[in-house]
């Protein structure tokens, strides 16, 4: 009877210890039902975190970065879920086309830096990537583009491999398309067919440069508002090749062989959106015609031009930017009126070429002239008084006598704040300068005295370069430097050569020279007091009252293109 209570008594305990148990749970149950993070079973809302293959990082669900770790392989385990993956900067070889098959939800390919070759990248390897927008397959060993592309794709970058052939629908029929690069590729003409991006018409980048095309493509997208075409072998511009373009506003032709006969009057005319023209480093002897009346910058510069002629320039009325530097432009080459119809002009650029004169009847609103390098020997009375907005004045580098220049010839130019003559033959300063300067360049003349009154009015002047003139101990006026009051920490010259040292006014702020540092590769070996100067010679600092004045060296040599003769 004992043994049967016993068993009795020790069941009911279990059972009540069970109910217990259960109304626990019950309890804590109910009271984390209202709690949202609480992973409620049967709840498939809040999926547990994707593993992340190894050794790449995962910073988001959809995102898979496996960028720079040195992979051979294409990695194991990419989720399904990836939108963004990125494999550049790492050894892939190629793409298996299992694994990309099922990542069928990828917007984002990064594969820029590889060693992918085309037998490495098969055509069905995008079959099943049909919302792919990005594709980035830029610097691998690409021989030719993908046959297939998805109609999905927005950017495609080819950059930097050795592509010779397009396909028609690696770029064709893709309604998405906004931009493409193929630069620096081994592209000819016979490898870029007609048709490459028939029904692509929201294209409006397209980089072509340093390839072997020997004429601008035909039948180019309409919606183009800038086209790479540099650094190829393009001799001719086909008539009408431009005429779709009426949207394109940047055109880039620089380093090509285009003579005049490889264009024509309409070959730019058609460009009604057109701003910036590039047409340097090539070997044109003329001016282009028909430049459309948007165009604001046009570079000429290293061609082979002889002559300006204004009817050349009448239509491009709202031109802001003329270079022409480096060609053949010689005593009449910008004769009287050439460049009136240019209204709105705020630079030209002339360095480097044959120039005795500077160009008559500038435009009025000029603010910068930029003519080192030239034959200019006399200024006159007038040669600048039509341009009264000049802000920048750069004559270094001419044959400027102080003889020839005019005392007038600055006097009317009350906006100008830099004024370079350096490398002319100006025995003294020039008179009249006006009161706005700031930089005043007379380095590497003739100049034997300075006196106060050309510096009279001066007080803006921050900027003022006299070294390696003739001026001697003792050629310092009385007065000089008194209202110069602006002038900042700059160095004068000493010429240990010729032993013209500075007049003893002037305190210097180093005790001795230093030695002649070492010649040879390498930074400059010294700073400050006793540092070598850009041509050689010896830079001492030297206080004059609370100023410095300055040595500012700057190299003034130019290189010619060649041109056919």
């Amino acid at each position: 009877m004992l043994d049967r209570s016993l068993r009795r008594d020790t069941t009911g305990l279990i059972m009540r210890s069970q109910e217990l148990l259960l109304l626990l749970m019950l309890r804590w149950t109910a009271a984390h039902m209202e709690d949202p993070a609480f992973p409620h079973l049967g709840d498939s809302s809040q999926p547990l975190r994707r593993a992340c293959p190894w050794p790449c990082s995962c910073p988001q669900d959809d995102t898979v970065d496996c960028a720079g770790l040195g992979l051979r392989l294409f990695p194991d385990n990419v989720t399904r879920a990836a939108r963004h993956l990125s494999l550049q900067n790492n050894q892939l070889q190629e793409l298996p086309y299992n694994e990309l098959s099922r990542l069928s939800g990828l917007r984002t390919l990064d594969l820029h830096n590889n060693l992918i070759s085309s037998e490495g990248l098969p055509d069905e390897a995008f079959e099943s990537l049909t919302q792919l927008e990005h594709l980035y397959v830029a610097h691998n060993k690409l021989s030719v583009a993908p046959q297939f592309l998805p109609r999905s794709l927005r950017v495609a970058d080819l950059a930097a491999n050795e592509v010779a052939e397009i396909f028609p629908l690696t770029f064709g029929e893709k309604p998405e398309l906004r931009s493409v690069y193929l630069h620096n590729n081994r592209l000819s003409n016979t490898g870029l067919p007609p048709d490459t991006f028939h029904g692509s018409e929201a294209i409006t980048t397209l980089s072509l440069s340093s390839n072997r095309l020997s004429y601008l493509p035909p039948s180019l997208p309409a919606s183009l508002e800038r086209l790479h075409l540099q650094n190829n072998l393009i001799s001719k511009v086909p008539r009408g090749a431009l005429s779709r373009q009426t949207q394109l506003r940047e055109l880039y032709l620089q380093h090509n062989r285009l003579a005049d006969s490889g264009l024509d009057a309409t070959t730019f005319s058609k460009l009604s959106s057109l701003e910036y023209l590039d047409l340097s480093h090539n070997q044109l002897a003329t001016v282009p015609e028909g430049l459309p009346g948007t165009l604001t910058i046009l570079h000429l510069g290293r061609n082979c031009i002889r002559q300006v002629e204004a009817v050349r320039l009448h239509r491009a009325k709202g031109l802001r930017y003329l270079l022409l530097q480096h060609n053949e432009l010689g005593a009449s080459a910008l004769p009287a009126g050439t460049l009136r119809p240019l209204r709105a002009l705020h630079t030209l650029h002339l360095y480097g070429n044959r120039l005795e004169r500077v160009p008559p009847a500038l435009p009025r609103r000029l603010k910068a002239l930029v003519m080192p390098h030239n034959r200019v020997a006399a200024l006159g009375a007038r040669d600048l008084v039509s341009a009264r907005a000049l802000a920048e004045l750069n004559l270094a580098y001419n044959r400027l006598t102080s003889a020839r220049v005019h005392p007038g010839a600055f006097r009317r130019l009350r906006a100008l704040r830099s004024l370079d003559l350096a490398g002319n033959q100006l025995s003294r300063l020039p008179e009249g300068l006006p009161a706005s300067l700031r930089s005043l360049r007379l380095q590497r003349n003739q100049l034997r005295a300075l006196e106060p009154e050309p510096l009279a009015g001066l007080k803006k002047l921050q900027e003022l370069s006299l070294a390696h003139n003739r001026l001697r101990v003792g050629d310092i006026g009385p007065g000089t430097w008194h209202e110069l009051q602006a002038l900042q920490g700059q160095q004068a010259s000493y010429d240990e050569h010729r032993g013209r040292g500075l007049p003893g006014a002037w305190t210097p702020t180093c005790g001795r020279h230093r030695r002649k540092p070492r010649t040879g590769p390498g930074p400059a070996a010294a700073q400050g007091p006793g540092a070598l100067s850009a041509d050689g010679r010896w830079a001492q600092k030297v206080l004059v009252g609370p100023w410095r004045l300055g040595l500012f060296v700057r190299a003034g040599q130019s290189t010619r293109s060649g041109c056919p003769r």
